[in-house]
């Protein structure tokens, strides 16, 4: 899929419909789902699935503790930049703490589009980022369909077992061949290595097919991950082979 194509296929997150801004409001709220604006001020519509200037929603996976590596820290806010200046929407967990915030405050100053999607019970936790456009949900579940349906694209930086949750869910919907979505990761300072030690280790022992790896990319710098990603889009990365087949072993 051309990365330039993809608006006219995207559909509303509650609806999964062409955008109806009424009825699709309508429904977010029974579902429970509040949208929140900058400082906290209810809106009257529901979300649009559009992305930033570029027609292009990026997915940020992350961490969300202050006690993180400066590095890390630091590289989210680069990335938060980086897709403002690329005119690209993050789409993220809507907390203000740890690479998430970073992340998002960055995007926000440098004049970028954010969505951020929080589970109520974490607002006090996570500390939802009044600056920027937060969507309120019922539960994780809610949270993770949502940004599924709002993004194009997912990049997956540090994070403890709330980012491996999400990104072994993505895969494993990937496995199954439910999305073509690219997924990359930055391995900042070898970061991934034991998970992707683990997922080859799934291959060796055949429970995983080989050409699983395949569908995520990874990279070593920030600079590097937008252009990866749009590599991905591009060429339709990591087409699973027809028979689903699982490696043996040599």
């Amino acid at each position: 899929m051309k990365a330039a194509a993809l608006d006219h296929d995207r559909r509303d997150t509650f609806c999964g419909k062409p955008h109806d801004t009424s009825a699709c409001h309508a429904l977010a709220l029974t579902q429970g789902i509040e949208k929140v604006g900058r400082m906290g001020n209810r809106q009257d519509d529901g979300v649009a699935a559009t992305g930033g200037v570029s027609g292009l929603s990026v997915c940020l996976f992350c961490g969300a503790s202050d006690g993180a590596d400066p590095a890390f820290l630091t590289a989210a806010a680069q990335f938060g930049a980086a897709m403002a200046a690329s005119r690209v929407r993050m789409v993220y967990g809507g907390g203000g703490v740890g690479l998430m915030g970073a992340a998002a405050r960055a995007a926000h100053e440098a004049g970028g589009e954010v969505l951020g999607v929080m589970p109520a019970f974490l607002r006090r936790r996570e500390m939802l980022l009044d600056e920027v456009e937060t969507l309120t949900v019922p539960n994780m579940h809610e949270r993770k369909r949502i940004m599924f349906e709002q993004s194009d694209a997912f990049a997956v930086f540090p994070g403890g077992i709330g980012t491996l949750e999400e990104v072994v869910e993505l895969i494993s919907w990937r496995r199954l061949e439910l999305h073509r979505k690219p997924i990359v990761f930055l391995n900042q300072r070898g970061f991934w290595n034991g998970f992707f030690k683990l997922i080859d280790h799934t291959v060796e022992e055949r429970v995983s097919p080989n050409w699983l790896p395949s569908t995520w990319g990874v990279v070593d710098t920030v600079e590097a991950v937008l252009p990866e990603i749009r590599r991905r889009l591009d060429a339709d990365y990591g087409a699973a082979p027809s028979s689903g087949e699982v490696a043996s072993k040599a």
